[in-house]
């Protein structure tokens, strides 16, 4: 690290610190404003070409690079298991086909249970080579939720032939209330009890097939189904986002066109993002096989607990991207201010750090610049954009010189924008090679996805950051769905709001609820980090009773400080919070208030808690609503 420790240059500001380097395409774009009132949004450049299947460049780099490793996870002993793009290839044709002797098919998928791991790999990338559609489902769904129910729907939209998980013993309960009576469990270890399983060392030491799995790779084409990816959005019930081969490939073009250092050496990554989700399981899992890189799998998570074993890896392995959601920055930049052999190596060859699914708030922002400055002397682009399960997800991305949390970029090569007006505000419509023809065995769903000239609807709205200046792209204006008027017929923005309270009251709360639809005004669900109340009392560092820490006299005095100060700083009543209340009971996953994801549904909040609004706006007010104006 001797070259990284000689670039120091000690007392530079980080606020205007260069940028470190890094190979960048673009996306100017063209502006035209519709009869109709739309604006189209069309990228100058053209998307370049892209193959039909993924695995073609599994294949390749297989050939070119045999020995380069492609995937490499913890074992027991803390040592790492490694597959090289030889043995993943050959691994993808030997499953595959033994998926093809079981007569598997879009008719009769692969279902997914368990999590990240080298035996989910091996069997996604066997399903995709031989065109068997597969579908990777959150482990909460079978270990946290307490009844099966979601799990059983989306079985029961799948139809599968084949079920795998990890441990059969860890998924037994749920394996055996959703499993068809007429579909394979396939376990690596632990088979659960009761229920014949097959072994998945007995898929990888079957007869490879080749030609069977030629034919049947030859015959895969860019329009059909490659996976489905169940996202919980705002309804009752799970929808299955269509991935076709196509959505995937082009994708993977669009992000490679844009980032372009990924293309320039292969891209090593640490991740944990869940492949049941499409940022890690599409833009990161895609991004190793597309360009030829290499995959830790890291068992850690962004919570102060999991957040070690993250650490332990990120001090082995110098990554060339570091992709997470803003809860893994905000855990990871005070550990690289304090760690500088943990700085050396993360900053060595790092291109970029990219976030999404929330914004990134500033403080935690300025100290990765600050760390990066004091080990380089230059920031490393922090960048993010705006995609969706239904866009594969790569969609907007901001240029550099743009990149703020909250600001979103502009599409893509390969993307179109239509920006519709919609109760004052510009929804964002997309359409293009990587957008999804759908749901699922869902027409109705599908129907309503798109508009009347076949745009994908994604719901979120935008605004431009500089109406003078609209090649510096867009703002994140919030959800459509979930804004609302109060009793004045004032619209309240609740995507913005909501970020600028998390960021305002950090790190005290995890998450908040905006509530006032047809009220006065607005108030505050909030749901409380508890490390970071406890930290804030210093005698209940130890401490595990949460509703002591949440009515501990200095943490409500500091909650109503804030709370005072938020006021001040409102510009009106659509962002003005005068009370709020703590929320003892976390988001609960089985009444659909929190998703998959981990983000919180706003509209399943306020329905299942609606008795906590009226508590919140009953006057007197209860001892549980904290109030600016108190003394």
């Amino acid at each position: 690290m001797a070259n990284v420790a000689s670039a120091i240059r000690p007392g530079l500001d980080p606020r205007t610190a260069p940028l470190r380097p890094f190979s960048i395409g673009s996306n100017r774009a063209r502006f035209e404003t519709r009869s109709d009132g739309a604006i189209l949004v069309t990228p100058v450049e053209k998307l370049g070409p892209y193959p039909e299947k993924l695995t073609q460049r599994l294949a390749y780099f297989a050939r070119l690079a045999p020995d380069r490793l492609w995937m490499a996870e913890r074992d027991g002993a803390g040592d790492w298991r490694k597959v090289t793009y030889a043995e993943a290839y050959r691994a993808a044709q030997t499953i595959g086909a033994a998926l093809l002797r079981r007569g598997l098919s879009a008719e009769r998928p692969v279902m997914i249970l368990s999590g990240n791991d080298l035996e989910h790999a091996l069997l996604a990338i066997a399903c995709l080579h031989v065109g068997v559609p597969y579908a990777p489902i959150s482990p909460a769904y079978s270990t946290i939720a307490t009844d099966f129910s979601k799990l059983a729907y989306i079985a029961g939209k799948l139809t599968p032939g084949l079920v795998f998980a990890a441990d059969g013993a860890a998924y037994a309960r749920a394996l055996g209330a959703i499993t068809p009576p007429d579909a394979e469990i396939v376990v690596t270890r632990n088979p659960p009890p009761g229920r014949p399983a097959t072994s998945f060392a007995d898929l990888l030491a079957g007869a490879p097939g080749d030609a069977a799995v030629a034919r049947a790779h030859e015959a895969v084409r860019g329009a059909d189904v490659a996976k489905i990816l169940f996202t919980s959005g705002s309804t009752a019930q799970p929808k299955g986002v269509i991935n076709s081969q196509r959505m995937l490939t082009a994708n993977q073009e669009m992000i490679a066109n844009y980032f372009r250092f990924l293309k320039e050496a292969p891209p090593v990554l640490v991740d944990w993002l869940p492949w049941n989700h499409t940022f890690g399981g599409n833009h990161n899992f895609g991004i190793v096989i597309y360009n030829g890189g290499s995959l830790y799998l890291d068992d850690g998570r962004p919570t102060p607990r999991g957040i070690e074993a993250t650490i332990r890896n990120l001090r082995e392995i110098a990554t060339t991207v570091y992709f997470n959601v803003p809860k893994g920055f905000e855990e990871l930049a005070p550990r690289l201010r304090a760690d500088r052999a943990l700085r050396e190596t993360f900053f060595s060859r790092l291109n970029m750090n990219f976030f999404a699914g929330a914004g990134l708030a500033q403080h935690v922002w300025d100290e990765l610049d600050a760390a990066a400055v004091e080990t380089l002397g230059a920031r490393v682009p922090i960048m993010t954009g705006l995609g969706a399960t239904e866009t594969g997800p790569f969609a907007l991305a901001c240029a550099p010189e743009h990149s703020k949390s909250g600001h979103l970029g502009l599409p893509v090569p390969g993307v179109e924008l239509k920006l519709t007006p919609v109760e004052g505000k510009w929804e964002a419509r997309v359409r293009g090679p990587a957008v999804t023809e759908g749901y699922w065995r869902d027409p109705e769903a599908t129907a309503k996805a798109f508009d009347e000239e076949g745009w994908y609807r994604m719901g979120d709205a935008l605004k431009f950051i500089d109406e003078a200046d609209r090649s510096k792209g867009f703002l994140f204006d919030g959800r459509i769905a979930e804004d609302f008027k109060l009793s004045t017929g004032t619209w309240v923005s609740v995507g913005p709001l909501r970020a600028r309270a998390i960021a305002h009251f950090a790190p005290l709360f995890r998450d908040v609820v905006i509530a006032g639809l047809n009220r006065d005004n607005v108030a505050i669900l909030a749901f409380p980090d508890i490390d970071g109340c406890r930290a804030f009392c210093s005698d209940l560092a130890g401490a595990d009773d949460v509703a002591a820490i949440l009515a501990d006299p200095r943490l409500i005095a500091e909650i109503r400080r804030r709370l005072a100060a938020f006021a001040a700083e409102a510009t009106g009543s659509s962002n003005r919070v005068e009370r709020l209340m703590l929320l003892e009971e976390p988001p609960s996953l089985d009444h659909g208030e929190i998703t998959d994801k981990g983000s919180i549904n706003q509209r399943a909040v306020l329905a299942r808690r609606a008795a906590l609004i009226e508590e919140l706006y009953a006057e007197p007010y209860s001892s549980r609503v904290i109030c600016a104006n108190e003394d």
